[in-house]
């Protein structure tokens, strides 16, 4: 993910990345599409990175973009690396079990 680079900065000031981003979020009309909650970011699922950020098939698709709120998004790019997991939990003994519904 390029979010803090000179060329990621660029693109997400870029005219042509508001008016994709605006319109994508009319589409699904401002709601988180995992949760359903008011959304806040438009995520990219294939991520951004050095040899694809000059792709507007990667960076303005609608088919690459997911509107998400930050609860979404901050599991989306943290849970992966986290030792907590959601469905997940220690037992008495220290063992990691699954938490059944």
């Amino acid at each position: 993910m390029l979010e803090h680079t000179h060329e990621a900065k660029k693109l997400y000031k870029s005219a042509a990345w508001r008016k994709c981003r605006a319109a994508y979020i009319v589409q699904v009309h401002g709601l988180c599409e995992r949760c359903k909650e008011p959304g806040k970011i438009v995520h990219h699922k294939v991520h951004i990175n050095s040899s694809n950020i000059h792709d507007p098939e990667i960076t303005l698709n609608h088919m690459n973009l997911e509107y998400l709120c930050q609860t979404c998004h901050n599991q989306e790019h943290h849970e992966k690396y986290s030792p907590v997991r959601q469905g997940v939990k220690f037992d008495s003994e220290g063992n990691l079990i699954s938490i059944k519904d």
